[in-house]
């Protein structure tokens, strides 16, 4: 055998209303020992693992109160119980032929499916009490087969890794707790969504006061580059006039003393003119 298999039922199965229906049918015209082997057909019935419809016909809630109450607490036992509770007081219901033995079997791996993905050997071993690993997985792969659970056995690990499983009958009375939890639920994402609408808030607030320090950042930086390019500038004009200075205090600069002639060329001409008196 493989270590792990990959379980699903390929063909397509009717609805179990479907085959259920039949059995609702033959109850609303069956009384006394007719209607008790109705119930026994459908508690042995291969393709019907629903029963809450059977369970409301008048004729079956007359025997509730009964000297045939064992068959309405059979009915009800697969309607909403597991294999445990029927071994807990197996003297409450009817006697169970293998095949509803088996059935009952089915329906504890498909409640335990409901409530984890992910179930051990050692779990599914003592709520259907069973001691054998091989017939556990033979009646693993009967429920798969039947189409009320899909998954994949892990040999290795001792897994049932579950993908589909079939819903029950709701108890009466549950649906006020499924509104219950189901309001908690809102109440929660209520709470979550107005959690997350003021961290929105702060978040867009500090992204605001970020802009706006951005800005001013960079305006300051703008500001500080006109300031130092004006102070360059300036500087420049500065180192110009000092270049250009002496020329301008009337002194001569050095092309003015070049151009200008020497007042006494020739000495001897320059004598020429003078008058000596005694």
């Amino acid at each position: 055998m493989t270590q792990d298999m990959l379980l699903a039922n390929e063909e397509p199965s009717k609805s179990k209303e479907t085959f259920l229906e039949k059995f609702c049918v033959l109850a609303k015209s069956s009384t006394g020992a007719a209607l008790l082997d109705v119930i026994r057909q459908a508690l042995e019935a291969p393709n019907v693992f629903v029963f809450g419809e059977l369970l409301a016909e008048p004729s079956v809630l007359q025997l509730k109160d009964g000297p045939d109450s064992k068959h309405f607490e059979t009915l009800n036992l697969f309607a909403y119980g597991t294999y445990k509770d029927y071994r807990a007081q197996p003297e409450k219901f009817i006697e169970l032929t293998p095949a509803m033995q088996k059935k009952l079997q089915h329906l504890t791996i498909v409640s335990l499916a409901i409530k984890a993905k992910s179930i051990p050997y050692a779990l599914l071993l003592s709520e259907l009490e069973i001691d054998n690993v091989r017939h556990l997985e033979d009646i693993i792969i009967e429920a798969i087969y039947a189409d009320i659970i899909h998954g994949k056995l892990f040999q290795n690990t001792r897994i049932l890794e579950v993908d589909y499983a079939q819903g029950r009958d709701i108890p009466p009375g549950y649906t006020g707790q499924i509104v219950e939890t189901l309001q908690a639920w809102v109440n929660s994402c209520d709470s979550v969504s107005n959690c997350i609408e003021m961290q929105i808030k702060y978040a867009n607030a500090e992204k605001s006061k970020r802009l706006i320090n951005k800005e001013r950042v960079e305006q300051d930086l703008i500001n500080l580059k006109k300031v130092l390019k004006s102070q360059t500038s300036d500087s420049d004009e500065s180192m110009q006039i000092d270049t250009h200075g002496p020329g301008t205090s009337g002194g001569l600069g050095q092309s003015e003393l070049r151009k200008k002639p020497s007042k006494l060329r020739n000495p001897r001409s320059a004598a020429v003119g003078l008058k000596f008196s005694k």
